[in-house]
C-alpha cells in the first residue's frame, strides 16, 4: 500500500486509536445506560443486567471483532475501506449487465447518504454526553452543559480550516490515556461485584430473548450504539493499514471498552439508581472533573475522525460523479488525505448545533443514532456478499456462511432501531434521502448532459480528417477540456467561430477517474496522435487523488510531447441548464442547475493557472 505512511506498526497503531476508534470509543458514555432508559427502558435488575451485557459482548464480537476488524478489513479496494471504495470494487467485480451497475451505485450512494447522517449525529452525541458530566460532578453547573457542548462544537468546526496536523499528533496519546481510563474505572468495578463476568455466557441473552423477545428486540437498538463506529473503522482503514487497525483493537480497545462496559454493570448491580449515569459513577469523586475533561477531549477527537470521514467520502463522491466540483482546501503540505471543505464544514456546524438545541439530551438523541449507521451496515454487507459470489476460492463458502449471519443480525439490529422512528430515528434517515435525491440527481444530470452534447457535437474522427487542415494555426499550445474524447469539444467550436484559427499543437485533454483510490504518476498519463499537432491526452487519477493538470502534464515530454507551460492556454466551456422537454422533471432539472452553480470552476478544481484559463459559456437543455 503506497499511500500508508512507512512508519514504523507501533506508531501507526497509536496513531489509529485516535483516527480509527474513537467514534467507537467514547459509546460507553452512553450506550449502556441506553438500554435502561425511555419508556421501553428495562428494570435494572441482575436478570436484566445480565442480559445485556451478553447481548452487547456477543454482538461486539460478532459485528466489531469479526466481520469489520477481521473479515471486512480482507475487502479493500487497494488498501481503501469504506462503502464508495467497496461500491467502485463491486462495481468492477459485478457482470457487466447494467441493471447490475445500476444497483450497486444506487446501493452504494445510498449508503453514503446515510453516512452524513451519521456523521451529523456523531459530534452532537458524543460532545452533549460528554459534558453531562458536569451535572454529576457539580450539579450547580448542569445550566451550562447546552451553551459549553455548542461551544465546544464550534470551536472545532472553527479550526477546521487550519488543518489538524499538529492537533492530530495529540489524538495517539490522549484516547490512549482514554482507553486506560476507561479500563482502569472498569476492573476497580469488577473487582468489587466479580459475579457480572457471569455475562460473558451467552445463555443470559438466549434466556432473556426466549422469555421476552418483544424486551430483547427493543433491547437490541441499545445495544447497537456500542456499535455504531463499526463503518468508520473499515472507512479510514487506508490511512494505516490492516495489520495496525486489528492491534489497536485486539490488543487494547476491544478489552478496555468491554472491561468498562461490565464495570458499569457490576457497579448497577450494587446500586441500581447509579443507572442515571454508570460511566460517571464509577469514577471517584476526586476525579469526576478531570474525567470529564478527558471524555470532552475523547469525544472532539471521535468528532473530528467523523468530520475528517465527511471530507474523505465528499472528496470521493465528486470524484465518481455524484457531486458537482465543491472548492477544496488542503492542509498539509505532506499528508494529501488532509483536506478542509468549507461547504460542508459549515453545513454540518449548522446541522450538529441544531440537533444539540432540538434533543438537548444524549438520551433524546440516542433515539435518532443507529438508523443511519445499521443501514450503511446493511448495505455494507450485501456488497460484500455480491463480490464474494463473484470471486473464486476455497474459502467463498465459509465467508458467504459468515456474511449471511452478520447480515441477519444487521437486519434484526435495523428493524429494532425503527422503533424509533418516531422519537428521532426519521430524522437521519430524512437528512440520507435528501442527500440521496443530490447525489443521484446529479449524476442522472450529468450523465443527460453528455448525451445531449454527443446528439450536437461533431465526431472527433470526422473533425480530424475533414475540417481541421484547412484551419490556418497560430503559435502556443491549446488545452481543450473535454467529457468524452470521441467528440469536438464544445469550447472548440466557440474558438473557431470567434478566432477562426487553431493553435501548433492542440490537446484534447480529459480526466479518467479510476475505480481505484490511487494510480501511480508514472501511469497516469496516455497520449494518442490524432493529426499533425492535435493530439489526445488521457489523465488517469484515483478516486482519492487531487486532480492537478499542469502537474501531471509535466510528464508530457517522456510520450514525446514538448509543450511550453507559459504559451499553453487552456479552453473550458462553462455550461448553464435549462429546462427543456424530456430528460428529468422540473423539480429535478432546477435542483440540477442549482447545483451547476453550486460548483466550483475548472481553473481552481484542476489547478489550472488563472490567467492561462479561457472560459466558454454553452446552454444545455434537460
Amino acid at each position: 500500500m503506497d499511500h500508508v505512511n512507512k512508519a514504523g506498526t507501533g506508531t501507526l497503531t497509536l496513531a489509529a486509536l485516535g483516527i480509527v476508534y474513537g467514534d467507537i470509543g467514547t459509546s460507553p458514555l452512553y450506550a449502556f445506560k441506553e438500554a435502561f432508559a425511555g419508556s421501553h427502558g428495562l428494570a435494572p435488575t441482575e436478570p436484566n443486567v445480565l442480559a445485556t451485557l451478553s447481548a452487547l459482548f456477543w454482538a461486539m464480537t460478532l459485528i466489531i471483532s469479526i466481520k469489520y476488524v477481521w473479515v471486512m478489513l480482507k475487502f479493500h479496494n487497494d488498501g481503501e475501506g469504506g462503502v464508495l471504495a467497496l461500491t467502485a470494487l463491486a462495481n468492477r467485480t459485478a457482470p457487466k449487465a447494467t441493471r447490475w451497475k445500476i444497483l450497486i451505485a444506487t446501493a452504494g450512494i445510498f449508503a453514503a447518504a446515510l453516512f452524513y447522517g451519521d456523521a451529523l449525529i456523531t459530534p452532537a452525541i458524543s460532545v452533549l454526553s460528554a459534558v453531562e458530566g458536569l451535572s454529576v460532578a457539580a450539579p450547580t453547573l448542569e445550566h451550562l452543559i447546552i451553551p459549553i457542548t455548542i461551544g465546544v462544537i464550534t470551536g472545532l468546526f472553527f479550526i477546521q480550516r487550519h488543518g489538524t496536523g499538529s492537533v492530530g499528533k495529540l489524538f495517539g496519546p490522549v484516547t490512549l490515556l482514554w482507553f486506560a481510563a476507561l479500563a482502569t474505572l472498569g476492573v476497580v468495578s469488577i473487582a468489587e461485584t466479580p459475579s457480572v463476568l457471569f455475562a460473558l455466557n451467552p445463555m443470559h441473552a438466549i434466556r432473556f430473548a426466549i422469555e421476552h423477545p418483544t424486551g430483547m428486540f427493543l433491547l437490541l437498538s441499545a445495544v447497537f450504539l456500542a456499535l455504531t463506529g463499526g463503518e468508520a473503522l473499515y472507512a479510514d482503514m487506508g490511512h494505516f493499514g490492516a495489520k495496525p487497525v486489528r492491534l489497536a483493537w485486539y490488543g487494547l480497545v476491544c478489552p478496555a471498552l468491554l472491561i468498562n462496559y461490565f464495570g458499569q454493570g457490576a457497579l448497577v448491580l450494587r446500586s441500581a439508581d447509579a443507572i442515571q449515569n454508570p460511566f460517571y459513577l464509577m469514577s471517584p469523586d476526586w476525579f469526576m472533573l478531570p474525567l470529564v475533561a478527558l471524555a470532552t477531549a475523547a469525544t472532539v477527537i471521535a468528532s473530528q475522525a467523523t468530520i475528517s470521514g465527511a471530507y474523505s467520502i465528499t472528496l470521493q463522491a465528486m470524484r465518481m460523479g455524484y457531486l458537482p466540483r465543491l472548492f477544496i482546501q488542503h492542509t498539509s503540505d505532506s499528508q494529501r488525505g488532509q483536506i478542509y471543505i468549507p461547504a460542508v464544514n459549515w453545513t454540518m456546524l449548522v446541522g450538529v448545533i441544531i440537533l444539540v438545541l432540538e434533543f438537548e439530551t444524549s438520551g433524546a438523541l440516542a433515539a435518532a443514532y443507529g438508523i443511519a449507521v445499521s443501514g450503511t451496515m446493511i448495505i455494507t454487507t450485501l456488497l460484500t456478499i455480491l463480490i464474494t459470489l463473484m470471486k473464486p476460492g476455497r474459502a467463498r463458502a465459509l465467508v458467504l456462511s459468515a456474511l449471511l449471519l452478520f447480515l441477519m443480525l444487521e437486519l434484526m439490529f435495523f428493524g429494532s432501531n425503527l422503533t424509533k422512528l418516531f422519537h428521532g430515528g426519521w430524522m437521519p434517515l430524512v437528512f440520507g434521502l435528501f442527500l440521496f435525491v443530490m447525489l443521484s440527481t446529479w449524476k442522472q444530470g450529468s450523465v443527460l448532459i453528455a448525451a445531449q452534447r454527443r446528439k450536437l457535437d461533431i465526431p472527433m474522427d470526422l473533425f480530424i480528417s475533414s475540417t481541421h487542415s484547412e484551419i490556418p494555426r497560430v503559435q502556443g499550445t491549446a488545452v481543450y477540456l473535454t467529457a468524452d474524447p470521441s467528440f469536438v469539444p464544445s469550447a472548440l467550436f466557440h474558438n473557431l467561430k470567434h478566432f477562426k484559427v487553431l493553435h501548433e499543437q492542440t490537446l484534447f485533454l480529459h480526466v479518467v477517474t479510476a475505480d481505484v483510490p490511487y494510480i501511480d504518476a508514472s501511469k497516469q498519463l496516455t497520449v494518442k496522435q490524432l493529426a499533425p499537432g492535435m493530439y489526445d491526452v488521457a489523465l488517469h487519477f484515483g478516486f482519492r487523488q487531487e486532480v492537478d493538470i499542469p502537474a501531471a502534464m509535466e510528464n508530457l515530454a517522456a510520450h514525446g510531447l514538448e509543450i511550453e507551460p507559459m504559451s499553453t492556454t487552456y479552453f473550458i466551456a462553462r455550461s448553464s441548464v435549462v429546462e427543456g422537454p424530456g430528460g428529468m422533471p422540473a423539480w429535478r432539472c432546477a435542483l440540477f442547475s442549482w447545483m451547476t452553480r453550486q460548483s466550483e470552476g475548472a481553473t481552481s478544481f484542476f489547478n489550472l493557472p488563472a490567467n492561462q484559463v479561457v472560459e466558454l459559456g454553452t446552454k444545455v437543455m434537460l
